[in-house]
């Protein structure tokens, strides 16, 4: 069951509750911090943008966690099959990162001694900028991108948890803005031009339980002279009343169904993310092969807090069948899917 949800209002009840659970294809609930009724030392309010091209990506992360804040800052070479993660975590941040309550306007500045980032949201273009010392061999790092067009449609999804009444997800997934941008690292600066790099917002609010395992995959760019993108995962709450995957065609979304991650395993049994990987899909309308590049890998343990994750990298091959029936085909088209495993 895929159930569309139309009507704007609170995200929540008086209880703390999910007023409805299903998909929209706008941030059309109002998310209000002040009305969730879970520990406060639960919610989880983040920004993730992801900036890329068939050569380089940059990813710039602001994560509230309550009891816990972690910001990151990645660089990918695509080329050189190199990627360099730099995070700092702060204790006890309660919301005071001040993330914004929509994704639609609003502004985030985190500013420390070594680094700063910032997302700057006028309701028309979105600016990221960020900075950071000693971020490769001593050299230095900063960026700047301008994100515009944000497209008709986006993926949202609205989670309850059937553990816990007051847990909940709410997810939207902006892909495909227009980017541009540079990075410049040790006086060295890339440019980023906007015929060949797009953007995706990856927004979260929510209480989540303690221990999750989650697959998310995404990829935009321009196919036959159409904006292409998709979203594909699985692995929160309930998700009886729908799915988190999509595919948008120049800016208007496609539902779909329920989509497989095909990890390939190893002698050991073991997740082997850097041999060819396939997704597929229960209504036959998402059919790719995915051959990776490069896997962003990092394994935190920190006494109860653990977060092991694989963000590959790669280029995906296959069919993707929109509402009306037409066939898109892509082939060596760059994305990326990942699985995260997590106790936090």
């Amino acid at each position: 069951m895929q159930k569309k949800i139309t009507k704007a209002g609170d995200l929540l009840d008086e209880n703390g509750y999910l007023q409805e659970s299903g998909y929209a294809t706008k941030l059309i609930k109002t998310y209000d911090r002040k009305k969730i009724k879970a520990k406060k030392s639960r919610i989880k309010e983040w920004d993730y943008y992801l900036v890329y091209n068939n050569d380089y990506a940059v990813a710039l992360t602001i994560d509230d966690n309550s009891y816990m804040g972690l910001n990151s800052i990645s660089l990918i070479d695509f080329k050189n099959k190199t990627e360099t993660t730099k995070s700092f975590m702060a204790f006890n941040t309660k919301g005071k990162t001040n993330l914004p309550s929509t994704s639609k306007i609003g502004n985030v500045v985190v500013q420390k001694k070594n680094y700063s980032i910032s997302f700057i949201n006028d309701g028309r273009e979105r600016v990221l900028k960020a900075k950071i010392q000693n971020f490769q061999k001593g050299k230095d790092l900063a960026c700047e991108f301008v994100l515009t067009k944000e497209p008709k449609d986006s993926m949202v999804i609205l989670t309850p948890f059937a553990e816990k009444k007051t847990h909940f997800y709410y997810n939207q997934k902006i892909v495909g803005l227009l980017c541009e941008g540079w990075v410049e690292l040790g006086g060295e600066k890339v440019l980023f031009e906007k015929k060949s790099t797009r953007g995706i917002l990856d927004w979260g609010r929510g209480v989540w339980t303690y221990k999750n395992t989650w697959y998310w995959g995404a990829g935009t760019g321009v196919v036959d002279g159409h904006e292409v993108g998709f979203n594909i995962g699985y692995g929160f709450g309930d998700t009886s009343n729908a799915t988190e995957n999509m595919v948008f065609y120049d800016g208007k979304a496609h539902k779909l169904s329920d989509v497989t991650f095909n990890i390939p395993k190893d002698k050991r049994g073991r997740d082997d993310f850097m041999s060819p990987w396939t997704f597929s899909s229960s209504d036959k309308r998402f059919e790719m092969k995915f051959t990776p590049v490069i896997n962003r890998h990092s394994n935190a343990n920190i006494l109860v807090i653990s977060s092991n994750q694989n963000q590959v990298f790669g280029k995906f091959s296959g069919k993707i069948k929109l509402d009306d029936g037409t066939i898109v085909k892509l082939k060596n088209f760059m994305g990326f899917a990942e699985k995260v495993v997590n106790k936090w």
